[in-house]
């Protein structure tokens, strides 16, 4: 992908400042069954006739209630209802961005609740012309009771219109031919695919292409205790380098030598100075053999590529 430039919008004729583009939902899925359910139900009420939503389910078996409901509502043609077997959060989004059929793709998570008005916040901003890549508002539970003014730290949940140099993979929406042209997602992102979207976002700004936020998209975030990428466990009281892989992988791809070697030597000692290991310093050794690990499975990661979709719509 190096030397990748995009063939931007503005390169092109815009569209008409009246059309409204359809969007194809993306909702990758995990050992979830009823808030999956819910946020399909959210969705298909702010759906246009034009619009698709597809559940990509990775989840080996659910309760007989909520297959029966998936089946009828992919049997109505109320969503499209596609079944993956690995479990990855990067495979799932591929998969979705290589079967949607429309122009404007929207990934989010299947644990949420949107504002009224969501959907067509997202459609208002690729028709004006913001962005190649709209990344929406994501309240997090503990941000709910939280007066979020204009002055917000997290840029992911203030309530000024920005251009972002990242965005949060649970909501966010992108032409699909610009994700196509750059090969989509990197499944060398593991597990819970942590720092997917940085790494995305910089391959994405350096081929030319902007990153604007839209407060007015927005969602709640319920960040479900089962299931998705939870189901890896918290990344300081467990010794699987879900987290940890992602970060060295995402320096390895994106960092120069002397970053690289920095991160490899100061990251695992902010891992266990933490205030969770101040209080719990049990935890230290499983926290420094999960650093490990993560370094070696992304030395190893790195050393056979970046996974991404092929010309052929496969991943190469």
């Amino acid at each position: 992908m190096a030397g990748l430039t995009l063939t931007l919008d503005s390169e092109r004729s815009l569209p008409a400042p009246s059309a409204i583009p359809a969007v194809s939902v993306v909702i990758p899925t995990y050992r979830r069954g009823r808030v999956l359910l819910s946020t399909i139900d959210y969705l298909t009420q702010q759906a246009s006739a034009e619009d698709e939503v597809l559940v990509i389910d990775q989840t080996e078996q659910h309760d007989s209630s909520t297959a029966k409901r998936l089946k009828a509502l992919d049997e109505h043609g109320v969503i499209r209802w596609l079944r993956q077997r690995q479990p990855s959060v990067t495979g799932a989004m591929n998969k979705g961005l290589i079967e949607a059929r429309r122009e404007i793709v929207l990934f989010i998570d299947d644990d949420i609740k949107p504002e009224p008005g969501f959907l067509a916040a997202h459609r208002d901003a690729h028709r004006n012309g913001c962005g190649t890549l709209v990344a929406g508002r994501v309240i997090q539970p503990w941000e709910e009771a939280a007066s979020i003014s204009a002055r917000y730290v997290s840029p992911f949940s203030g309530v000024e219109p920005a251009w972002i140099v990242e965005f949060m993979g649970g909501n966010f929406s992108i032409r699909r031919r610009l994700a196509m042209e750059l090969g989509g997602f990197d499944q060398n992102f593991v597990h819970v695919a942590y720092r997917f979207e940085a790494e995305f976002a910089h391959r994405f700004r350096a081929a030319g292409g902007q990153i604007y936020f839209e407060p007015r998209a927005c969602l709640h975030h319920l960040r479900v205790a089962s299931g998705g990428t939870r189901s890896y466990g918290a990344h300081m009281t467990t010794a699987k380098p879900s987290h940890a892989t992602g970060a060295y992988y995402f320096a390895l791809r994106t960092a120069s030598l002397g970053h690289v070697i920095g991160q490899f030597v100061s990251r695992p000692v902010h891992a266990i100075t933490t205030r969770h290991h101040l209080w719990h310093p049990w935890w230290i050794p499983v926290t420094l053999f999960a650093e490990v690990r993560g370094m070696w499975w992304a030395l190893r990661l790195h050393r056979k590529g970046p996974q991404l979709i092929g010309t052929s719509g496969h991943v190469s």
